[in-house]
């Protein structure tokens, strides 16, 4: 069996540190053989900075992204040469500097874990059913792990249901709220429409709630920081069987 254990956008410093300590217990007491974290919000503002990619991969294994993924102009050194358990949306067009997807060697086993952005309200970027579907031909393993970065929740569903039974996870991240929905679909593929995030919780999605209340109420420009409430993790423990790839089970963490 092969335990993976995704953590929800990581939001700021306050993210970084709430999910770097209920990663390190989970390791131990789940036996997790791999951990997976979204950062593309882990810098304090937004994006990723070299700082928040190095503090990430002390305790994960895999940085996923999405659409902040080149916010931050100064860690586009990183991406020209980014290692390849740091992940972008592969279906940028061809030409964008990053990976789509990496393979973690575990020795008797591999996993493959591929990052989708989708097109709904978002920008408007490769087809991602047909990239997915592209690249699962190349694939050799079975044990595919998707983190599909989307907005609308039937775009997520819909990916889900197009990839059941092909790949071992489609886990949901942008919206940094945590839906009730994690189940195993029919042909054996764990879903979950967002795994949420980790952060400050009474906030809105990790931003003071002032100053969003105040950017909703008035339309106005306002500068966002991070709020300094006190953070929880959300994400998704997920167990699947090595050899066939299909997922046994799928648990919902919300951990304050």
């Amino acid at each position: 069996m092969i335990k993976i254990l995704f953590a929800g956008d990581i939001v700021g410093s306050g993210g970084r540190k709430c999910a770097a300590k209920v990663i390190y217990r989970l390791r131990g007491e789940e036996k997790i053989d791999i951990v997976i974290v979204n950062g593309e919000n882990s810098a304090d503002g937004n994006g990723i900075t070299k700082e928040a990619m190095d503090e990430l991969f002390t305790f994960a294994d895999v940085i996923t992204t999405g659409n902040h993924c080149f916010r931050r102009r100064e860690f586009m050194p990183v991406w020209e040469k980014s290692p390849e358990t740091l992940l972008r949306p592969g279906n940028y067009p061809e030409g964008v500097p990053g990976h789509g997807y990496c393979i973690v060697d575990k020795g008797s086993y591999s996993i493959a874990v591929v990052n989708i952005m989708g097109t709904a309200f978002m920008e408007p970027l490769n087809n991602p059913f047909e990239y997915a579907e592209n690249l699962l031909s190349t694939l050799s393993t079975p044990n595919i792990f998707v983190d599909f970065h989307a907005e609308a929740t039937g775009e997520k569903k819909a990916m889900g249901f197009f990839l059941d039974g092909k790949v071992s996870a489609v886990v949901g991240t942008h919206t940094h709220v945590q839906t009730a929905d994690e189940v195993i679909l029919p042909m054996g593929t764990a879903y979950i429409t967002d795994a949420g995030m980790c952060g400050a919780e009474l906030s809105v999605l990790g931003v003071k709630k002032e100053l969003a209340v105040q950017k909703q109420r008035y339309k106005m420009p306002v500068r966002f920081t991070e709020s300094d409430e006190p953070p929880f993790f959300c994400g998704v423990l997920i167990t699947a069987d090595e050899k066939s790839g299909k997922a046994l089970d799928i648990r919902r963490l919300m951990i304050r």
